[in-house]
């Protein structure tokens, strides 16, 4: 009775011990992501010279928000709160019409039929593996015939055309339940109507997973507006800062603290939609 009692408690060890390693590997892992954030939100804290001291200190000294009230007011030279309104509109644009044109294209491609549906679906797919370097002199060329350069619609329009968006909520759209939406359709819905009231609704998940996604990407973007945005008032964050690091002396402090004023608005986005972005990553599956 004895032995049988130990046997059966060694699966049990085991998978406690497995639940541990477990753990102990995920807090590893957290650190090793977090830490470069908390030195960074460290450092904006610091000094000047106590931030580019050697050899480097964890904790400041002497805690001060210098370098932040240097970028609310004019002594860092540059309009970081301008950058920040410029980022927040073009960034919050450029998700809502991803949205628009992405969920419409991707419900067309997953339960209409049409010809040369497959052809369109394995073009847009194609672009993925393009490099998007490639398409800045047309995407220039096109935004300077339409009057679009150094203006928020030169951010915001170009990068919506997102073949990742279509494939994406395609993905999630087949796996919805038809009977869903022929019920509809038996009850005198249009295609339109199952679309705006059935699909849409059921799918707040994936269209919050692509929306943020989407803002990130444009908040991130360095290179696009380098080329469209001419006025330094109106550029966004992440060019904006660039200008904060000097040919010959950067102040680590200062850069530090533009880029946690670049990071909260982001981090409090997906802390706000992890729900929705885990459940509809977690429900995007592979069917085709």
């Amino acid at each position: 009775m004895r032995r049988r009692l130990l046997d059966d408690s060694c699966p049990v060890r085991r998978r406690q011990i497995g639940s541990v390693l477990s753990y102990a590997a995920l807090l590893l892992l957290a650190v090793v992501y977090l830490a470069p954030v908390i030195w960074m939100a460290l450092t904006s804290l610091k000094s000047s010279p106590e931030a580019t001291a050697v050899p480097p200190t964890l904790l400041p000294a002497r805690a001060t928000l210098e370098s932040y009230e240097a970028l609310a007011g004019s002594g860092s030279g540059a309009p970081v709160l301008r950058w920040l309104l410029n980022s927040v509109l073009a960034a919050v644009a450029h998700a809502l019409l991803v949205l628009a044109t992405a969920a419409p294209a991707a419900y067309a491609l997953a339960r209409m039929e049409f010809r040369g549906k497959r052809l369109v679906l394995a073009a847009a797919v194609a672009t993925l593996f393009i490099p998007p370097i490639l398409f800045l002199p047309a995407n220039y060329l096109i935004v300077r015939a339409l009057g679009w350069l150094d203006s928020l619609p030169a951010l915001v329009v170009p990068p919506a055309a997102s073949a990742f968006g279509v494939f994406f909520l395609r993905q999630f759209f087949l796996g919805l339940p038809r009977e869903l939406e022929e019920a509809a359709a038996l009850d005198g819905a249009s295609r339109l109507q199952v679309f705006w009231k059935i699909v849409l609704p059921l799918s707040k998940p994936a269209l919050a997973t692509l929306a943020v996604l989407s803002l990130l990407s444009n908040w991130n973007d360095f290179l696009w507006p380098i080329y469209v945005l001419f006025n330094p008032e109106k550029l966004t964050l992440s060019p904006g800062l660039a200008l904060l690091q000097a040919a010959h002396a950067t102040d680590y402090a200062l850069v530090t603290a533009g880029a946690v004023v670049a990071s909260v608005p982001v981090l409090a986005v997906f802390i706000a939609a992890q729900r929705y972005v885990i459940e509809g990553v977690a429900r995007t599956g592979l069917k085709g």
